[in-house]
């Protein structure tokens, strides 16, 4: 049986994402090969573009490692994929404000085709993997969508696929949440989404780990495990001068 990784929040830095995958031996370039004995798993964590130079050759990426090994590649939906969706079907909205202050990037736009989109608006917001609830945002948000993963992954599912702009923003303000399992009510938070939709872990990423610490993103060396263990951060900061970590779960 072969070991799963997680990554989140590339933001653009596509010669780091092939780096990590490789260093794993999860894909060689452009090519998936998962890992030594071929049956490793990889789930990317949401937020592919913006901020960083090369948004679109990261979304390309991880669209051609899913289309390789489409059992063994899973994307889920970040605050900047819904933000990216938002910009691309509803141009001069209240989007575009949104998305340019958030590190929008007009060639990743310019270069965005309709297959991108309809990529874009399969993604599932969710997934548990053995004991691990793995999300995108460190909010208990996802409530408000359902009591299973199946059903917030329909609902969102059904929102995506719209063509209404403010269930779009919806979505997209709902996954910018964050900091939830922070302080003496984080583990009661945690247990919350633990106990509707299972696992024993939540793993995010979405909040830098340096914004948990308070300590510069360059130091970030691991993933932080807080709210008495039951949450897992893996965003490094990438984007804030930090690593761009892929961590294999346990």
């Amino acid at each position: 049986m072969g070991s799963s990784y997680v990554v989140s929040d590339v933001h653009g830095h596509l010669d780091e994402l092939r780096a990590v995958l490789s260093d794993a031996g999860l894909a060689e370039g452009d090519r998936w090969v998962g890992g030594p004995s071929g049956d490793d798993a990889l789930w990317v964590l949401g937020d592919l573009t913006d901020r960083g130079p090369d948004g679109i050759g990261v979304l390309r990426l991880v669209r051609s490692l899913q289309e390789q090994a489409p059992e063994r590649v899973t994307m889920l939906l970040g605050n900047h994929e819904a933000l990216m969706l938002g910009e691309k079907l509803f141009p001069d909205s209240r989007f575009s404000g949104v998305w340019l202050v958030n590190g929008g990037r007009f060639t990743d736009q310019e270069a965005l085709t309709d297959e991108d989109v309809a990529w874009l608006r399969s993604l599932p917001a969710m997934a548990l993997v053995g004991e691990d609830l793995l999300v995108h945002s460190d909010t208990t948000d996802y409530l408000c969508w359902g009591s299973s993963v199946e059903q917030v992954n329909a609902t969102v599912a059904d929102l995506l696929g719209g063509r209404d702009v403010d269930q779009l923003f919806d979505v997209f303000a709902t996954l910018t949440s964050r900091y939830d399992y922070l302080g003496p009510r984080g583990p009661l938070a945690a247990r919350r989404m633990l106990d509707t939709f299972g696992g024993s872990r939540l793993v995010h990423g979405h909040s830098i780990i340096a914004s948990l610490t308070g300590t510069p993103s360059a130091q970030t060396t691991e993933a932080l495990s807080y709210a008495d263990g039951l949450v897992l951060d893996i965003d490094g900061g990438r984007y804030d001068g930090g690593p761009l970590l892929l961590v294999r779960l346990s």
